[in-house]
């Protein structure tokens, strides 16, 4: 059975890179920056999100939201009070996105009236690794909370990465957190991959995170 097991699999993946490379060219043509974000759950991707889009949302930027879970919209509702549009994807136990999903969450959707489109991808650091969605950037978020040797156990989502995001460091020092361990297994994974020390709480890197993202706009619409 294992070889039929593989060529199904491999044929799946074909057709959601298929499907990726479609929505990756009309991201571009539109002029959105899409976001992938890929973490555990709990890392605090929801809470950052929410402060960003609210961020970039006063700063006159047109920005929208996907969520992905395996049950329940709480990450949807949090997110739309941000004040910018929300959609759901509610995956009934599928532990990952597919680029079909984001595609038939976008009709209705003027993309080229956007300037950033988030993706909350489902919290998992194995699966989502695999599934192209055809976002501009990658981003793998680690909290503090959940060890400084995560990136050497989950390596390949942070070799898939653009970037990756330390969270929750108002919570460094009570979970005697070890930054220098933490920046070291990200660079033994991901030879230099840019790293964001943040807290959604407190605003730490914050500012940091919301000009990358502009600039990193820019940078695609410039190509």
């Amino acid at each position: 059975m294992q070889p039929r097991i593989l060529e199904v699999r491999t044929r799946i993946l074909k057709e959601n890179d298929e499907r990726a490379r479609a929505l990756r060219a009309e991201f571009l043509d539109a002029g959105v920056l899409v976001v992938n974000v890929v973490s555990s759950p709990g890392s605090g991707k929801t809470q950052l999100l929410q402060r960003t889009m609210t961020i970039l949302r006063e700063q006159g930027h047109a920005v929208a939201a996907i969520v992905g879970d395996l049950e329940t919209d709480r990450d949807a509702q949090r997110l739309a009070k941000s004040g910018a549009p929300v959609r759901q994807i509610m995956t009934h136990g599928c532990c990952h996105l597919e680029a079909d999903m984001v595609k038939q969450q976008l009709t209705g959707w003027g993309l080229s009236e956007l300037d950033f489109l988030f993706i909350e991808n489902v919290g998992n650091l194995v699966c989502p690794t695999s599934w192209d969605l055809g976002e501009g950037l990658r981003v793998a978020m680690l909290s503090v909370t959940e060890g400084e040797d995560k990136p050497l156990k989950y390596p390949g989502l942070f070799n898939t990465s653009d970037m990756a995001i330390v969270t929750k460091m108002d919570l460094a020092e009570v979970c005697e957190f070890d930054r220098a361990a933490a920046l070291q297994s990200l660079q033994q994974v991901r030879p230099g991959i840019q790293v964001l020390e943040t807290s959604a709480k407190t605003g730490q890197g914050v500012d940091q995170w919301i000009e990358f993202l502009k600039n990193r706009r820019c940078e695609q619409l410039a190509t």
